[in-house]
């Protein structure tokens, strides 16, 4: 099946009792055994698994062309997980980049995760320290964010997953900007790909969930199993149900927040009040090529540098009418937010930069609501 028959079919069937198109919501806890104590539907506690997330895992797995999916109750707690679930005979060194979401940077520094392993930081772009990096010690894994949040730096999967496969260390890509309709790590040679299905795969930012995806079977999965089971962070059924129901026009949501973001970069580029634009879509952004090679379009976020400093971007900020000022990302209305102010003094954002999520409003009006808060 192609894409957008596997977004709808993917994980769900006619519902057998009432013949409903739509997959009912499964709320209860738990599950009858038979007389036998088995379990006939493979069903037996909710925080084990539960028919909606099931659909979900199955259908994600789908449409990453992976092995297997495990979700969460958010992509932090997927984040976590992932880290946590590097198995006790691989090394605890963890490569991660340069610019990468700042909720990452929050978990290394505030919680026990920063101290269990021996975190180190490198400029994904740069392929010769990528490596020299990945082979000056035992690694256990890499961690790749493409494009990466807030600067949207691109990362050539391939060549890094190469890279950690020579020293045995494990991959994932946070796939969550790019969604599998523009980019398929696992393909890549990449050994996961996590997804804050709480952006772009729900779609409509009324939903918390995370999601690994698995190109085969392995220790570290088996771990992130267990990891979901035993410390049960799982999501709700009807998040999960309110998931498959975002994920069923992900492909067409997705070419107008990418049809919509390459016409706002092209756009702001053109502004005499604007210094920088960061978006892969543009031929000049550095990592254009890469992306070209492993993306089929180039998103729907993009960043922006507005001349002056940090002044000047929050006058921007506030003046917007239509765009709205708030967190996340990946919904239909289109947000700003000022990335500096919000993550506060360890920020790695430019204190002039406003980090833009393109939604589905008619383009023109987008540009109407910048232009007047530009001048």
């Amino acid at each position: 099946m192609r894409f957008e028959t596997k977004a709808i079919h993917s994980g769900r069937s006619i519902d057998k009792s009432t013949s409903s198109v739509t997959m009912p919501i499964h709320l209860s806890t738990t599950f009858e055994r038979s007389p036998d104590g088995s379990y006939p539907n493979e069903f037996e506690y909710s925080r084990e698994s539960n028919p909606n997330r099931r659909a979900l895992e199955d259908c994600l797995t789908s449409l990453e062309d992976g092995y297997d999916c495990v979700t969460f109750a958010s992509g932090m707690a997927a984040i976590t997980s992932l880290i946590e679930a590097l198995p006790s005979d691989k090394p605890r060194r963890v490569i991660m980049p340069n610019d990468m979401y700042f909720g990452i940077r929050s978990l290394l520094s505030e919680t026990d995760i920063g101290s269990k392993f021996d975190i180190v930081i490198v400029d994904m772009t740069d392929l010769d320290e990528v490596e020299k990096v990945i082979k000056r010690a035992p690694t256990g894994l890499v961690w790749i964010e493409t494009p990466s949040n807030p600067l949207l730096k691109v990362t050539d999967i391939e060549a890094v997953a190469q890279i950690a496969q020579e020293v045995g260390a494990y991959t994932v890509v946070d796939n969550t900007w790019a969604t599998p309709v523009l980019q398929r790590p696992l393909n890549f040679g990449v050994d996961f790909s996590l997804h804050a299905v709480t952006k772009y795969i729900g779609g409509h930012s009324d939903l918390m969930i995370g999601a690994a995806i698995t190109k085969s079977d392995s220790p570290m999965l088996a771990n992130l199993r267990a990891w979901q089971h035993s410390k049960g962070a799982v999501p709700s059924p009807f998040e999960c149900w309110l998931a498959l129901r975002g994920v069923q026009t992900l492909a067409q949501r997705m070419e107008t927040h990418c049809s919509n973001t390459s016409a706002m970069a092209d756009f702001l580029k053109h502004h005499p009040n604007i210094e920088a634009v960061h978006y892969p879509g543009l031929a000049e952004h550095p990592g254009h090529d890469i992306a070209s090679r492993q993306m089929s379009s180039f998103g729907g976020m993009l960043s922006f540098q507005v001349k002056g400093g940090q002044d000047e971007a929050m006058a921007v900020a506030a003046k917007v009418q239509l765009i709205t000022r708030a967190t996340s990302l990946g919904g239909t209305h289109s947000l700003i937010e000022h990335r500096a102010s919000v993550e506060g003094s360890t920020t790695m954002a430019p204190s002039n930069l406003l980090r833009v999520s393109i939604g589905l409003e008619h383009v023109d009006d987008l540009k109407e609501d910048l232009l007047q808060a530009l001048e």
